[in-house]
Parts: structure tokens; C-alpha cells; sequence
């Protein structure tokens, strides 16, 4: 098996397929969906945006998802400076039936219902969390969530992420320990079975690509370091959380350091790991 190094510099790069983008709106719903050129019953994951900030500045990382095989489809709605975190949520649950309903591309793509997670950035990863509690009793209920750099928001991820049984992966960046805005580290010890990991010199707000509104009302902006780090990271963990592929088990280990990542402080360390671990492989 590869060590773990050699797996995320790998996933650090373009995966294998070529990439098909396309318009959800076709459906009813704006956004995008980016697909691998063909494939059938493939993994697929909804992903959610952060505050004011449009779909396709995270293009590059749905595109790099479906380069690894991975359907990757954002709903672009509830961009004003109030959003509704639920109706988010509630569009990230129509995005998933979209996929799993319809066959993508020219026909030679389809998605597993039982191989859907749920992304999320900032005021998305909120979104995702309250998607997945929503759709726990669903026919076709989520296999994992990632919550990347999540933010607070009213209504608080923080009670529903207490009731979730998927489990799933939060990542945070250094300095978001003394962000009043990052409650990354409330929902990890909210949720039973989440790993935390800190992801070395990100910028919460980096993941969006190009010029967001947020970078002008002082919420900082893109950061390329930290797009590759996460991308590298997200893309581990979803083929081991969604196809159940052990060569990226290690992704899903709480307790494990990943490349790229900074040490836990002890009172975060998880007491549970090899849990958490099997409950994604039970799922």
C-alpha cells in the first residue's frame, strides 16, 4: 500500500478522468454539476458555498472531485448578504436527488444512491450538517458529510451535528481557534463520529476561487495554498467515506496526522478512533 505521503502529494494533482462540467439548472435548480467523462453507480457528493459566494468559485475544486471519479454538483442559490442556512441545506438535499435521479452527461453516467455524501465551506458546511440531519430517515440518506472551515450561523450546526450517526470529517485552519466566527472545533466534539484536522497554514476563507465578494467587505480571500491542501485531503477521505476504499482508510482516522496537517492539542484528540473508522465502513 502506498504511505500516506505519497497518497496526498497523488491526490494534490489532477485525478485520472477526464471532466464533464454541466448546469443543474436543467433540472430546475441553479448550480453546477461536474462529472468524470463516464461511469456508472458512481460516488457522488452535493456541495454547499460559503457566505455571498458564487458556485463556480469553487469550479476548480468540483472539478478535481471528478477527476477522481467523484460526482461533485453545487447548488448556486442563497447568495444575499441573509441567507437561509436551511434553505440551503434543503437545496444540498434537492442537488443530491437530482443526481441520483437523472443520468448526467451524454448517458454514460450514473450515480450510486448509496454512495452520496454531503461538502460544505463556511457558511455551507453549516448547510451540509443540517442536509444530512434532514435526510437521515431518507430512502437514500447520506454516507458522510465534510465540514470545511465551518462558520457559525443562526440557526447553530452545532445541536444537529450532535444527532448525526454518518460520520465525517472537520477541517479547520490555525488561526481559527481565535476566529469568534469558526466553530469547527464546537461542531467536532458535537459530533460522535467526526475527525478534526487542522490544516497547516490555510486561510479559512481560501478555499473560494478568484474574487468573492467577501474578499471586499474584509473576509479575506482565495488562497491557492490552501485550495491544494484541502483538495488533496477532501479527495482521501471521500473515496474511503463514500466507495470504501482502504487505500485511503488512514483519511478517515482521527488519529492519524496527515501530511499537511497540524498535531491536535491533547484535550482534542479523539478517545475513539478505530470507532469512528469502522462506523464508515459499516455505513
Amino acid at each position: 500500500m502506498a504511505s500516506i505521503k505519497k497518497l496526498v502529494s497523488k491526490l494534490s494533482r489532477r485525478g485520472p478522468h477526464r471532466v464533464l462540467r454541466g448546469d443543474l439548472a436543467f433540472a430546475g435548480l441553479p448550480g453546477l454539476v461536474y462529472t468524470p467523462q463516464s461511469g456508472f453507480n458512481l460516488p457522488a457528493v452535493a456541495f454547499g458555498h460559503d457566505w455571498v459566494t458564487a458556485a463556480d468559485r469553487y469550479a476548480g475544486t468540483l472539478e478535481h472531485l471528478a477527476s477522481w471519479g467523484i460526482v461533485a454538483a453545487a447548488p448556486d442559490t442563497e447568495r444575499g448578504l441573509a441567507p437561509s442556512v436551511l434553505n440551503l441545506g434543503f437545496d444540498l438535499g434537492t442537488t443530491l436527488d437530482i443526481v441520483t435521479g437523472v443520468r448526467l452527461g451524454p448517458g454514460q453516467i450514473s450515480v450510486h444512491p448509496g454512495k452520496l455524501g454531503l461538502v460544505g465551506h463556511g457558511f455551507g458546511a453549516a448547510a451540509a450538517i443540517f442536509a444530512a440531519a434532514g435526510l437521515a430517515g431518507s430512502p437514500a440518506p447520506p454516507r458522510t458529510v465534510a465540514a470545511i472551515f465551518p462558520s457559525v450561523t443562526k440557526p447553530d450546526a452545532t445541536e444537529p451535528a450532535a444527532g448525526l450517526r454518518v460520520p465525517g470529517v472537520v477541517f479547520t485552519a490555525p488561526r481559527d481557534g481565535t476566529d469568534l466566527r469558526s466553530n469547527a472545533v464546537e461542531l467536532a466534539r458535537a459530533w460522535p463520529n467526526s475527525a478534526l484536522h487542522i490544516v497547516s497554514k490555510a486561510e479559512s476563507t481560501g478555499l473560494a476561487e478568484g474574487r468573492t465578494l467577501a474578499k471586499f467587505v474584509g473576509a479575506g480571500g482565495s488562497d491557492r495554498g490552501t485550495q491544494k491542501s484541502v483538495r488533496a485531503l477532501l479527495t482521501g477521505f471521500l473515496l474511503f467515506a463514500l466507495t470504501g476504499d482502504k487505500t485511503y482508510r488512514e483519511f478517515a482516522d482521527p488519529e492519524t496526522l496527515l501530511p499537511g496537517t497540524d498535531e491536535l492539542p491533547a484535550e482534542l484528540v479523539p478517545a475513539s478512533a478505530e470507532e469512528r473508522v469502522v462506523a464508515l465502513l459499516r455505513v
